[in-house]
């Protein structure tokens, strides 16, 4: 873990890192009224879709809607966002530390025992400043991004208790 991190990014002492993996892909946005305002539009995260490769460039697992994460051991993990960090690159997507959600855990695999995940190191996939209005209700695009992600593990017990 970087030695730069928000205090509220660090992890409990029994906490074991499970995997670390490189996320490559694109955060997806649609444009959309703004709630309480209107005739303003924004884009909108949808989901972000990418493919995790570990240290060797490996790939072992993708990033999808929910948000989830999928293994290539078939193994899931769906998390909520507890702590949100602007990154330091003013172009990037904020860091972010998640725990799972109450039995989103599935699979025997890596990911059906995570209880912390951590999204750091971002690079890219902002929404776009502009080009949503009224003529592009509807409108997606899908915007590169990477972020260096973190799976924990604590087995002796949940830390959040």
């Amino acid at each position: 873990m970087p030695p730069h991190l928000p205090t509220d990014f660090r992890v409990p002492e029994n906490a074991r890192l499970a995997l670390a993996a490189r996320g490559k892909g694109v955060q997806i946005y649609g444009c959309a009224a703004k709630k309480d305002a209107p005739g303003a539009f924004e884009w909108k995260l949808t989901a972000p879709d990418a493919e995790l490769f570990d240290d060797h460039g490996m790939k072992v697992g993708k990033h999808f809607a929910g948000p989830t994460w999928e293994s290539t051991d078939g193994s899931r993990v769906v998390g909520s966002v507890v702590h949100k960090h602007d990154a330091p690159d003013p172009e990037a997507i904020p860091w972010l530390m998640l725990v799972s959600e109450k039995s989103s855990g599935s699979g025997t695999g890596v990911f059906g025992v995570i209880t912390q995940i951590t999204r750091l190191d971002t690079k890219g996939g902002k929404a776009p400043a502009e080009g949503c209005d009224a003529a592009h209700v509807g409108a997606e695009v899908r915007v590169p991004y990477e972020a260096s992600y973190y799976f924990y593990t604590f087995p002796s017990g949940d830390p959040w208790k």
